[in-house]
């Protein structure tokens, strides 16, 4: 899952893509160095951010989902609004990606149980502005499990299909360092709830800590830190470093399938 945002502050990336024609060309790059989803964000959750009226999130994200929907990936709608999820799947999308897990707009669930949309629910400890203020859990593996199977539980009593539900541990959302470690190290307990598991740990400041490196510099802790998670059982990987990510994602699969020949993988890049 190639990550598009389109924001003037993403920790990462916030400002470079904010222009529609920008961020459509970054998404057709991803897609032809591999990406199979594009998930198209207007509203950023990094640390501290402030949240982002409606309008200027359709502003921001209707056009470049326009933009992507030929794009040979499937399109994925970051977001925690019914409206914005509304305009993006009537322009494209066929995925949302909800960082609140259906509890920042109670109109969500609905929408995407009617419309037979696939998505994406994640845990975060209280919300973007004060989520990595003393972050504190009984066991940060147990407690997250138990949000999410109950907000699977939600999703479906909504009418949103089982068979389209993945599941997000919101590596960094309210979590130390320690916590996001213990996550990666337990990863089992969460797929064991049976639903594919997206990660998130791209460029993540947790990644900086342990390497001294600034976000720029961590497609190579990244691609380790998936490389660790798809052994663990994570089905999903979203990243800004497309190229890295499957390069360690591709000799991670060879070694656990029992080593080689498989068939090698070829991309082309711009």
């Amino acid at each position: 899952m190639g990550v598009v945002n389109v924001t003037p502050d993403s920790f990462s990336d916030g400002g470079r893509f904010l222009d529609p024609q920008a961020a459509v060309a970054q998404g057709r790059r991803l897609v032809e160095e591999g990406a199979r989803m594009l998930d198209v964000g207007g509203e950023s959750t990094r640390p501290g951010a402030d949240a982002v009226p409606a309008e200027e999130e359709l502003r921001r994200v209707v056009p470049v989902v326009e933009g992507l929907a030929g794009a040979g990936a499937t399109i994925s709608i970051d977001t925690s609004k019914a409206a914005v999820a509304t305009a993006s799947l009537d322009a494209g999308a066929s995925y949302v990606n909800d960082v609140t897990a259906f509890r920042g707009d109670p109109e969500l669930a609905g929408l995407v149980a009617d419309r037979g949309a696939d998505c994406c629910l994640m845990h975060m400890l209280g919300t973007p502005r004060t989520m990595q203020d003393d972050p504190r859990y009984d066991d940060v593996v147990s407690d997250v499990k138990a949000f999410l199977e109950a907000r699977l539980a939600f999703a479906v009593a909504e009418g949103v299909a089982e068979a389209r539900v993945m599941l997000d541990p919101g590596i960094g959302f309210g979590k130390t360092l320690e916590h996001n470690l213990e996550l990666l190290a337990r990863l089992g307990e969460i797929v064991a709830l049976g639903r594919p598991v997206v990660i998130g740990l791209s460029r993540k400041a947790f990644l900086g800590k342990i390497t001294g490196r600034n976000a720029a510099g961590r497609a190579v802790a990244t691609a380790a830190a998936n490389a660790l998670a798809l052994e663990r059982g994570a089905s999903v990987f979203r990243v800004h470093d497309v190229p890295e990510t499957l390069d360690a994602l591709a000799v991670a699969a060879a070694t656990l399938a029992g080593g080689w020949p498989l068939t090698p993988r070829t991309t082309t890049t711009t």
